[in-house]
C-alpha cells in the first residue's frame, strides 16, 4: 500500500476469514459449562492469591483487575481442552494481561517477550506472583472433561461438522468479497 505523504495511516481492510479463530472460540465456548462460585469460595480463592475482595488485582501484573482469565485455556489448536469455566480455572486479570496471554501457558507467558507480558512491562515481583499462582493451582484442581465421551460421537460430530461448514462458507464468502471489492475499487 503506498504511504501517504503526510503520514496519514489508512485503515486496513477487514477480511471475513480473519474471524475464523473467533468462530472457533465461539463453537467451543458455546458448549463450556459455567459453574458459578459462592461468595465464600471467591473470598477463599482471593485469599490464596494474597488478595481481599475489596482490593482485587491482576494476578500477573498487579494492576486493578477488570476481568477473570482462564488460567488454563479452553481452546488449543482449534479443539476444546476439556477445561470449563469454574473458579479453579479462573484468576483475576487486567485486560492487557488477559489479551496478551491468550491461550499461552501462564508461566511461560509471564517470563516471555510477548507484547504486554509482565516481563516486557517490567513487573518486578514476577517470582512472587508465580509462587501465588502455583499455590492457587495446588488449592483446587480444575475439572477437565472428555466432552465427546459425555455427549456421544453423533452429537459431537454434528457440532464440529457445523463448524467446518461455517468456516468453508466464510472462505467462499471471502472469495466473493474480494471480487466485489476489486470491481468497486475499479469504479471508485
Amino acid at each position: 500500500m503506498p504511504k501517504n505523504p503526510i503520514g496519514f495511516q489508512m485503515p486496513t481492510s477487514m477480511t471475513i476469514t480473519s474471524r475464523s479463530s473467533s468462530i472457533t472460540n465461539a463453537f467451543v465456548s458455546s458448549i463450556i459449562p459455567v459453574m458459578f462460585p459462592t461468595e465464600a469460595e471467591v473470598t477463599e480463592a482471593l485469599g490464596v492469591l494474597g488478595m481481599s475482595p475489596t482490593n482485587v488485582r491482576c494476578v500477573y501484573c498487579g494492576d486493578l483487575s477488570t476481568e477473570w482469565d482462564h488460567l488454563r485455556p479452553l481452546v488449543v489448536e482449534q479443539k476444546p481442552t476439556g477445561f470449563i469455566s469454574e473458579l479453579a480455572n479462573l484468576v483475576p486479570s487486567c485486560g492487557k494481561c488477559n489479551q496478551s496471554k491468550g491461550k499461552k501457558a501462564w508461566r511461560e507467558w509471564m517470563r516471555s517477550s510477548a507484547p504486554r507480558s509482565p516481563r516486557v512491562r517490567g513487573i518486578l515481583d514476577l517470582e512472587a506472583k508465580m509462587m501465588r499462582l502455583d499455590a492457587y493451582e495446588q488449592w483446587r484442581q480444575p475439572k477437565q472433561l472428555d466432552f465427546q465421551s459425555l455427549v456421544g460421537e453423533e452429537l459431537w460430530a454434528e457440532h464440529w461438522n457445523n463448524w467446518r461448514e461455517l468456516l468453508d462458507r466464510m472462505r467462499k464468502s471471502q472469495a466473493s468479497a474480494e471480487k466485489l471489492k476489486a470491481q468497486i475499487a475499479g469504479r471508485a
